[in-house]
């Protein structure tokens, strides 16, 4: 990706829009796409690192009703020519189609390298990787199944939304709440697999959401480990210029 004058490069993750109401949610929501509003005169391109949504489930003709303003005003960017990136979560796994379609906005489900400018970038969600998260790693399993998955589109949308919402919210597992402390530099598990991953090929930024932390780490002399933080505590969100990745306070 080539950065023309002026031009930047936007990420953010972890919004989880929708919990834990719509009402209470609303304004976030609102924040986050007058966010959206103001960095679109010198955006690049824009990465959202997953868990936009605290669920999101694709049935074959539906999908969660809300979020209106934020799917319109995404909608808009990307028919402006800018490009969007998005990155499934641990709450917004079960992505068929619809953004693609819809919106223009390509979705991984995996971590994925980027050359932007002179800079090397390996961004991903975060959830599942690194040692440690068992507990978690088992579930993704499940929920990831296509049995698992083919049985839930079975159940009536406002059973199975409802049902799911309240895991959301609930389960410590999935809603990520014990995650959510700082480990120290040498035990945070994400910083430990960025070492590991450069032992096998360099990158300048590993840029990660998931932890819910504003997090910037040194792993080398020439490599930097970011966690993006939240848009519920936080509102952070980090931007790179050509030359350099920061956090940012929205």
């Amino acid at each position: 990706m080539v950065l023309s004058e002026g031009k930047k490069v936007y990420f953010a993750s972890d919004n989880h829009l929708g919990a834990p109401t719509p009402k209470e949610s609303l304004p976030r929501e609102k924040k986050f796409v007058a966010w959206l509003d103001a960095i679109k005169d010198d955006a690049a391109a824009i990465f959202l690192i997953g868990d936009l949504f605290d669920f999101w489930f694709e049935y074959k003709t539906v999908v969660p009703k809300g979020f209106t303003r934020t799917l319109g005003k995404l909608a808009e960017i990307v028919d402006s020519g800018i490009p969007v990136y998005y990155f499934v979560g641990n709450h917004d796994l079960w992505m068929n189609g619809y953004f693609e379609k819809e919106l223009g906005i390509p979705v991984f489900f995996k971590p994925q390298d980027f050359t932007i400018g002179n800079a090397s970038f390996f961004i991903g969600h975060g959830d599942g990787l690194g040692p440690g998260d068992k507990g978690y790693k088992r579930m993704k399993k499940v929920f990831t199944n296509p049995f698992f998955k083919w049985l839930f589109r079975w159940l009536h949308p406002d059973i199975g939304v409802k049902i799911a919402q309240y895991l959301s919210v609930k389960n410590k597992l999935i809603s990520g709440d014990d995650d959510a402390k700082f480990l120290g530099e040498e035990n945070e598990w994400l910083a430990i697999y960025s070492k590991k991953k450069l032992c096998e090929k360099h990158r300048d930024y590993f840029v990660f959401g998931h932890r819910h932390l504003p997090l910037e780490i040194t792993l080398n002399e020439k490599s930097n480990y970011i966690n993006l933080g939240d848009w519920i505590q936080y509102y952070t969100y980090g931007v790179f210029d050509g030359k350099v990745l920061e956090l940012k306070k929205n």
